[in-house]
């Protein structure tokens, strides 16, 4: 049977933090599925189409590569219990992992019909800086019939929301910095650059 790991993301750019938590999961797991999510409870900035793209410069970008680090796009879906079904479809003998950031235990239990998700997938918990699992979130999880691991690995404190406030490009891999440039993704980038006007996106 094999055991997989289900990461999608809403990162808004994706970056290094993201990148290194993959060549993780790609340790331990026999197959790590990603992609770019669509948050309910977020507002986003860029396109899922964007966000899909970055993910795979950062995928290709990881040295020496994980070939079980695979982009899968037909897996976005704005409920996670749709996209295990979709899953569920492409693995008929697995065993799946849906990994969180820390950050997320809280909304967890609002999430859409999250027994049922609960029941059919394993729940690995990624700690963020600044996000310290709580116990009682954790205890509600476990009451609503979780199965959770708190990963050894702490995420970088690095975040998509440095680079999008403050123009922090430590946050990105060149490639992803490239493509944000060449497509003029966010109002920070043209800040250094007065030939450019600053763009306001509306999506």
């Amino acid at each position: 049977m094999l055991n997989i790991a289900l990461f999608g993301t809403s990162a808004d750019p994706p970056t290094a933090g993201h990148q290194a938590i993959l060549v993780w999961l790609s340790q331990h797991f026999d197959r790590v599925a990603v992609w770019a999510a669509d948050n309910p409870f977020k507002s986003h900035e860029t396109s899922l189409l964007h966000r899909t793209a970055m993910l795979q410069l950062l995928l290709d970008d990881i040295n020496p590569p994980r070939h079980n680090l695979l982009l899968y796009p037909e897996l976005s879906k704005p409920r996670t219990i749709h996209t295990l079904e979709i899953a569920e479809t492409l693995w008929t003998d697995a065993s799946f992992t849906l990994v969180v950031g820390s950050d997320l235990i809280y909304q967890l239990p609002n999430w859409y019909q999250i027994e049922a998700l609960l029941e059919r997938v394993n729940l690995l918990i990624i700690p963020r800086p600044g996000f310290i699992p709580n116990e009682m979130a954790l205890a509600e999880l476990r009451q609503r019939g979780a199965r959770l691991t708190i990963a050894d690995l702490t995420g970088p404190d690095i975040s998509s929301t440095a680079y999008r406030e403050h123009g922090d490009t430590d946050a990105l891999t060149p490639p992803i910095e490239a493509y944000i440039h060449r497509e003029q993704l966010y109002p920070c980038q043209n800040a250094s650059n007065e030939k450019q006007p600053i763009h306001q996106h509306i999506h």
